[in-house]
């Protein structure tokens, strides 16, 4: 069975952000195959929100997204459907660091009047596996990775380098799973 790591990236601003008013911006994921569990595919498409269509400066600073990309990019329907397609027919887990990226995805999910997945309640929160694992509190991707004595890979708060290090993360913690 395949592990589908996943990792979003939303609209988001400084002083706050309800997750009824966050969009997906970037779907970054990373599938990990075999026993071995070694990365297979990845998937990466930006997203272009409808109820706030323009970036705050603060989600730009954070995510480096620039606001060409969503204006280029397509809306969440068509772009999950994408992703969706991508995951394919066969057996897999769903897996993010947290269960932020799994709340995100309902919500969108029901903003546009789309079945959620059934397949995506079979989630695998790493970074909680993480933690049981190295018996520390909960902490972010990053600081996992210093933990680990690993580094970070690409550019933290943009989707595709955080799945690929959350793959990493996960291929750790994976194999001493029940």
């Amino acid at each position: 069975m395949d592990c589908i790591i996943v990792d979003l990236e939303a609209t988001c601003w400084e002083h706050g952000s309800d997750i009824s008013e966050m969009e997906i911006i970037e779907i970054g994921a990373v599938r990990l195959s075999g026993r071995e569990l070694f990365v297979s595919a990845e998937f990466s498409r930006f997203v272009r929100p409808t109820q706030h269509p323009i970036l705050s400066e603060f989600c730009k600073q954070l995510t480096t997204i620039p606001q060409w990309r969503i204006d280029q990019a397509d809306p969440f329907p068509f772009v999950f459907s994408e992703f969706l397609d991508w995951i394919g027919d066969g057996e897999y887990t769903l897996c993010s660091w947290g269960n932020y990226d799994l709340r995100q995805f309902r919500a969108e999910c029901d903003r546009y009047g789309i079945q959620f997945p059934t397949n995506f309640t079979n989630h695998i929160n790493i970074k909680r596996e993480f933690s049981r694992l190295h018996k520390t509190k909960e902490c972010g991707m990053k600081s996992a990775l210093q933990l680990a004595g690993l580094p970070l890979h690409g550019v933290h708060h943009r989707g595709i380098d955080d799945a690929r290090n959350i793959a990493i993360l996960a291929r750790l913690v994976l194999p001493f799973m029940k």
